[in-house]
């Protein structure tokens, strides 16, 4: 019996409904991305070779097309080199899956590929907020609102747990654990891949008191965190509430904040910075943030290092005083460092 050969469209279903969620076992961040690749692609086609999505081919995807394509990403969407090779790797990885199905298609498509090598990338300067940045930061939502609290406390558990903005959005209820004064957060970061962690017993109190606000803290499969119009928030907006109290907290403070640009993940950054200048070591500071590798954690370790031999406790005491309310005291069995409201 004759096995049917696949078209571009029919392999790129699969590849994308049947290979990278299962047989791979990628995150959902990761497809979306690879996704997101083939819309520019598609788009590309359309746009500069009049060619629809149901007249794709793999001939059609020779060398010239597939360099027109990333150079259009850099010079029409003023991609980085960053995102261009992000892009590449997305085409590659499916030229790979697609060759081993249809070789015979797929080898003018993953011979364009292997031709394009990947552009040198300068590393961007990690941006992170000092001490007293992070204060002001999170002093800055009005809690007496609804809109307000919500935002204090995602900034304020974004501080306490390092974690990223996907982490924050995918949390649910279901991933909090309140045992006694304690508080855990179970993680699902990069490759699906979980943590626990404990967060400060001030900012669990807040936390636990957000949810019986919201009334959803019986309800395990909500999200903790939800936008105007989708219960389950995007990364997008935790960008957008990010870049609102950024543009508050540059206004009132002038001298502060001085860098050109800021990230959500900027605040994971000054986590981890704040955690390591408190003398807290490496592996432990992988472990709550999640890295794959010790050597992406050592990154940090080029940072000022004045208070590194610094202890916990006195760190603790000197920034954050008891009687703040929020985010202010880390506790777990390996002695993190406290959190600043």
């Amino acid at each position: 019996m004759k096995t049917k050969t696949l078209n571009f469209m029919e392999l790129l279903e699969a590849f994308f409904t049947e290979y990278m969620p299962f047989a791979a076992g990628l995150s959902n961040n990761t497809i979306r991305s690879y996704k997101y690749a083939f819309r520019l692609l598609i788009k590309y086609l359309f746009s500069e070779m009049n060619v629809h999505a149901n007249e794709i081919s793999f001939v059609r995807l020779d060398f010239d097309t597939i360099n027109g394509f990333l150079l259009w990403l850099e010079n029409e969407r003023k991609c980085s080199a960053s995102t261009r090779n992000m892009r590449l790797a997305a085409l590659s990885s499916f030229a790979a899956y697609a060759q081993n199905r249809n070789i015979d298609a797929a080898t003018v498509f993953m011979n364009a590929v292997k031709k394009i090598p990947s552009k040198p990338c300068a590393a961007k300067p990690r941006t992170m907020f000092s001490l007293e940045e992070v204060s002001v930061l999170l002093k800055l939502p009005d809690k007496n609102t609804v809109i307000g609290f919500r935002d204090s406390m995602l900034l304020n558990l974004m501080y306490a747990s390092g974690a990223r903005a996907q982490e924050i959005c995918d949390l649910t209820v279901r991933s909090i654990q309140f045992q006694g004064d304690v508080t855990k957060l179970t993680v699902t970061g990069k490759g699906d891949k979980t943590r626990r962690i404990n967060i400060a017993v001030p900012c669990g109190a807040l936390l636990r008191q957000y949810l019986s606000r919201r009334g959803i803290q019986n309800e395990y499969d909500r999200h903790v965190f939800s936008s105007q119009t989708r219960e389950h928030m995007t990364v997008s907006c935790v960008e957008e509430i990010f870049k609102k109290y950024l543009k508050l907290a540059k206004e009132q403070n002038p001298f502060l904040f001085r860098e050109p640009r800021y990230s959500p993940h900027s605040m994971r950054h000054s986590t981890a910075s704040h955690m390591l200048e408190a003398g807290v070591p490496l592996m432990a500071i992988k472990n709550f943030l999640g890295h794959a590798s010790v050597m992406t954690t050592e990154r940090y370790a080029e940072l000022s290092q004045s208070t590194v031999n610094r202890h916990i406790r006195e760190w603790n005491e000197r920034w954050f005083p008891v009687e703040d309310c929020g985010v202010t005291a880390y506790e777990s069995s390996n002695a993190l460092p406290a959190f600043l409201n």
